[in-house]
């Protein structure tokens, strides 16, 4: 018999959709359509009919869907302000252009790709290219009429679409110093290779319950924001079998934060690839498929546990026993990888910062040709938004810094240049309520004016988001910014943001990773941003006892101090 309840609390007995509890019978029009014909079955579409017949014989759900397997959303159609963003429907939001995601696992690049991204950018793209904090490339203003031809290009030097988007393993984020760095605990890079290779556009894998995200690294900078994905592989040195990973799972941000955890397992680098499908598999099974919002693996770790994840995870799914291992110290380097660096072969690795991740077609083919005449031929994305060139000769790496500023990429930024993302924001996203890369770009520019001179120690991140889904990771920054509209005091609104304060993740002056204070009612006007950020900042050097972190004194601090 059903227990009754009070209306609107979930009935006890009612299915999560698990399909290893359940069955796979689908409970919402999401999952029909993924079971009837799934994403990655699109693709013949788009090249046979689509793109011949152009965006009007797009069918919806291929549209809205099945698009995504392949790297494809519609942008947001321009004119539409951000108080209309959650009353319209996706046809009236969207464009007749896409956002393009080419995937770059480990955020590995040769300037061949590099250019080839930057020649699609300027041809197809209006010039448009974005690196976001997932090591991807974004392109807008694609049309369907043109995708087949992109997707040519990008296969013809190693790179693609497949799975950029929807509910499947997306990007695996690896250290942007994989191989290369003098003190890099394993090169993960081959773990990386297995794992796309053997996994990636699969069948058994492109229908989960929600997007799953992976980070892999070997690098003690902890530079791939391991506590806030799916799940995590960290390079850890165990006291009796060498170098290994550390498995993490849980980690997600959105609108219901929650920090990955440590299963207490360590997995030697031949495993990793079996403990990773061992985790998604367990995500396609044992994941909630009834409600979208609570789709995601965190919700599945958060109710079974650490314990009780590990013991399925080892019994039903490898079949064997992980050994326990040592937890990842805390890094002493920043995991940014801003700057000149040595290489483990005596040449350089130069860590260059765009503004906010936004950067254009011609200066990625421009960025190509500077590391070709200076002898390299690769680089990497980084999830911080930034670039870095790998392999330059010593007697180089002052004309590549200069080159490199030339196009906007500097190796020395300033600390607000460092430390700040955006998101896409407004002028794309169909999510967003307000405008993020030009606010974050203007608060930069008045910042490094207002605190020239001013020596804060570690840089304060600066997170920028347009909506509450956290893609710039708002809660784990010095100050989150969650995009809204505010009364503008004329019986209008305004953009603005709501200010998430003292979060972060593991880093050289955080040993543990936590999740930012919201103060309620504490809100700013997108004008008023920098007097506001310059204002907190003073009173933090006015008010912080010794070598305290800005991340300490926030969440010390009385909400006054805060306003």
């Amino acid at each position: 018999m059903v227990e009754t309840q009070r209306p609107g609390r979930p009935v006890a007995n009612r299915s999560h959709g698990q399909w290893a509890v359940d069955g796979t019978t689908p409970l919402n029009g999401n999952e029909r359509w993924k079971q009837e014909d799934g994403g990655l079955a699109v693709r013949q579409r788009i090249l046979d009919t689509y793109s011949r017949d152009g965006f009007a014989s797009i069918d919806p759900t291929d549209l809205h869907g099945r698009f995504r397997w392949w790297g494809l959303y519609t942008q947001r159609r321009p004119g539409i302000d951000g108080g209309k963003t959650a009353t319209l429907e996706p046809h009236e939001l969207e464009d007749e252009y896409f956002m393009l995601r080419v995937r770059i696992d480990g955020g590995q690049l040769t300037t061949e790709q590099l250019r080839t991204i930057g020649g699609i950018s300027v041809e197809f793209a209006r010039g448009s290219a974005d690196l976001t904090d997932r090591q991807n490339i974004q392109l807008h203003w694609i049309r369907v009429e043109d995708v087949p031809e992109i997707w040519r290009r990008l296969e013809a030097v190693g790179l693609g679409t497949t799975e950029a988007c929807g509910d499947v393993p997306r990007v695996v984020l690896g250290s942007p110093v994989a191989g290369i760095a003098a003190d890099e605990l394993i090169d993960p890079t081959a773990v990386i290779d297995e794992i796309t290779q053997r996994y990636i556009g699969i069948p058994e894998l492109a229908n989960l319950p929600r997007k799953f995200k992976t980070a892999v690294t070997g690098h003690p900078s902890l530079d791939v924001v391991h506590e806030i994905n799916d799940v995590a592989f960290v390079a850890v040195r165990h006291p009796e079998l060498g170098v290994g990973y550390d498995l993490w799972v849980g980690g997600g941000l959105s609108t219901a934060p929650r920090l990955g955890e440590r299963l207490g397992a360590f997995v030697a680098p031949e495993r990793v690839a079996d403990a990773w499908l061992g985790v998604a598999s367990i995500f396609r099974d044992y994941g909630y498929r009834r409600l979208r919002n609570k789709a995601r693996l965190k919700f599945l770790l958060a109710d079974w546990g650490a314990a009780r994840f590990r013991e399925v995870l080892e019994t039903e799914y490898l079949g064997y026993a992980l050994p326990d291992g040592p937890a990842p110290e805390q890094p002493a380097t920043p995991g940014d990888h801003v700057g000149v660096h040595r290489q483990k072969d005596g040449r350089a690795y130069i860590g260059v910062a765009p503004t906010v991740g936004r950067v254009d077609g011609p200066t990625l083919v421009a960025l190509a040709d500077l590391l070709e005449a200076h002898g390299s031929r690769r680089l990497r994305t980084t999830p911080h938004q930034k670039l870095v060139l790998l392999d330059v000769p010593e007697e180089r790496v002052e004309q590549v810094v200069a080159g490199a500023a030339a196009l906007g990429l500097s190796a020395t930024p300033s600390p607000f240049r460092r430390s700040t993302i955006a998101c896409t924001g407004i002028q794309y996203c169909k999510l967003a309520i307000v405008e993020t890369k030009d606010a974050a770009t203007r608060a930069i520019e008045q910042l490094e004016q207002r605190l020239a001179g001013v020596e804060v120690g570690a840089p304060i991140s600066l997170h920028v988001n347009g909506c509450p889904n956290s893609c710039a990771r708002i809660q784990t920054a010095d100050i989150g910014l969650k995009g809204q509209l505010l009364p503008d005091g004329a019986g209008g609104q305004q953009p603005g943001f709501q200010v998430h304060l003292g979060g972060g993740l593991v880093s050289t002056d955080r040993d543990e990773a936590g999740l930012g204070r919201t103060v309620r009612g504490l809100k700013v006007t997108a004008d008023d941003l920098p007097e506001y950020v310059e204002r907190l900042v003073r009173r933090f050097m006015a008010d912080r006892d010794g070598g305290e972190s800005f991340a300490q004194w926030a969440h010390r601090a009385d909400e006054a101090a805060l306003a």
